[in-house]
């Protein structure tokens, strides 16, 4: 059984960026209806008791794809929640680095994944991978994820269904990218996830089933 992880913070913790409201029915509904459909589904394809991230890549290479849509979203949201925090504060050490040499320095990376996000076609993820070649932003549509593609180690994420910005900021997707970017990115977890990246310890995981 897998569970709907838990918020890493309060609802009304990353406001005005990302209200209370937003929150709870993101993580309480949307979030929750992935969790609950991968639960129903995961036993029939023979997947139960695995790990999440098993379960994605294996329903995707079995060609389940009722199943690999809701374990995508769910691992998706579950790593999204992490890339937030009320704390926010600029990247440093090796990751800063990487950016710089990447992108030119941390606004020129905002204005290219602020550019990714607003111009990704109807549902996704825009998504700061690490690769082979170093640092790169991309997007994937509906529940497709970093795990099931080859030199994308997945760093940071923002969800660009309309359910996660909608309620505050309407069809005004650039205005939502550009303030989560700037208020409430958890630069911390992606240190974390680009150290992971280079061989220093693991990389995020969904939490285990029970």
């Amino acid at each position: 059984m897998y569970i709907l992880p838990d918020l890493p913070y309060a609802h009304d913790a990353l406001e005005p960026a990302v209200s209370a409201d937003t929150l709870r029915t993101h993580h309480g509904k949307h979030h929750k209806a992935y969790v609950d459909k991968t639960n129903e589904m995961a036993p029939k394809a023979g997947l139960d008791g695995r790990p999440m991230e098993d379960v994605v890549r294996e329903s995707r290479r079995m060609g389940e794809q009722k199943l690999f849509n809701n374990a995508g979203q769910a691992w998706n949201h579950a790593f999204f929640w992490q890339c937030m925090t009320p704390n926010a504060r600029p990247p440093s050490g090796d990751l800063a680095q990487a950016i710089d040499k990447a992108f030119g320095g941390l606004d020129k990376l905002k204005e290219v994944f602020v550019a990714e996000g607003v111009n990704h076609f109807a549902s996704g993820w825009a998504w700061l991978v690490a690769g082979a070649d170093g640092l790169k932003v991309t997007s994937f549509h509906d529940a497709d994820c970093p795990l099931v593609h080859e030199g994308a180690f997945p760093l940071l994420v923002c969800d660009v269904w309309e359910h996660a910005y909608y309620l505050d900021y309407k069809n005004d997707r650039k205005g939502f990218l550009e303030r989560w970017f700037d208020e409430v990115v958890n630069w911390e977890f992606v240190e974390r996830q680009y150290a992971a990246a280079q061989g220093q310890g693991e990389g995020y995981r969904y939490p285990a089933p029970t």
